[in-house]
């Protein structure tokens, strides 16, 4: 970042992504040090309740603080993009906080009220991706065209592999409508991101996207795992893995997008004074 940037203030943007940095560090270091299972009176393997705390903690806060530094963009008027991106962002992030409470007060169940909120969400970031591809200027050759291809794809494939090596069950109409959504939202945010990725590749001015689209990646990433881990699991799965980091590390990636974001645009507005 630019080092002329000196704000008294200590919520300037170095700082908070220097915050975001450290609190993906700090989650990282948590799961690899306190994700093994330990057995209990019974000789069961399983999972401290204090560390499930803990990552619901790190997650909360981590979501929480993107939807803040996205909605602080959609306030700016001095934004170079279409706020309105960081609106739908926004409030994307802050539905999956909100979805995120509700889901582990109420124990994890198969359908719950925090589908609702995770509904919402991907319905959100699609709109707010969607808007980005759509005001961006994309001139990608049939190289890039082939790969978003490909990607959109094996991410198709993998995830319905996923679903088909899921136990039968007697499931309700809800749950089996929430899975096919969940499916196909993971694979449209998968084929957004990388649409963006190859769109924004290169130049400083274009590093907020990248960040944009690699917390859509860690999205994916952290769903895909946690349906495999259901599915062939089942009642015995514990949320807690290594790999769940990765929603995390999706809400710290948005969080540093809108920041850097809200820094490209001030030093373009000192630096071209007289323009808009």
């Amino acid at each position: 970042m630019n080092n002329s940037e000196h704000n008294k203030s200590i919520f300037n943007n170095r700082n908070i992504i220097s915050a975001y940095c450290a609190w993906a560090l700090i989650s990282l270091l948590f799961f690899l040090l306190f994700s093994a299972k330990i057995p209990d009176s019974d000789g069961v393997l399983t999972r401290q309740d204090w560390y499930l705390i803990g990552t619901d903690v790190l997650e909360a806060i981590a979501y929480l603080s993107a939807s803040i530094s996205c909605l602080r963009n959609w306030l700016s008027s001095q934004l170079v993009r279409n706020r309105n991106i960081w609106l739908f962002i926004g409030l994307g992030m802050f539905s999956y906080f909100v979805g995120g409470l509700v889901y582990d007060y109420e124990g994890s169940p198969d359908v719950s009220l925090a589908d609702i909120f995770f509904v919402v969400t991907y319905i959100f970031l699609m709109l707010g991706l969607i808007l980005a591809v759509v005001t961006s200027r994309i001139n990608l050759p049939i190289l890039h065209w082939s790969i978003v291809l490909g990607i959109g794809i094996l991410g198709s494939l993998l995830s319905w592999w996923i679903y088909q090596i899921s136990p039968e069950t007697d499931k309700t109409f809800i749950a089996i409508f929430l899975n096919y959504f969940y499916v196909v939202s993971d694979v449209l945010l998968l084929i957004m991101a990388t649409t963006l990725l190859l769109t924004f590749w290169g130049g400083k001015a274009s590093l907020s996207w990248r960040m944009i689209s690699a917390a859509a990646f860690c999205l994916y990433i952290a769903d895909v795992w946690f349906s495999y881990a259901q599915a062939t699991q089942g009642d015995n799965y514990q949320s807690g893995d290594l790999l769940e980091v990765f929603w995390i590390f999706s809400g710290i990636l948005f969080g540093i997008g809108a920041t850097l974001e809200n820094h490209i645009s001030l030093n373009r507005k000192h630096r071209f004074p007289g323009k808009k």
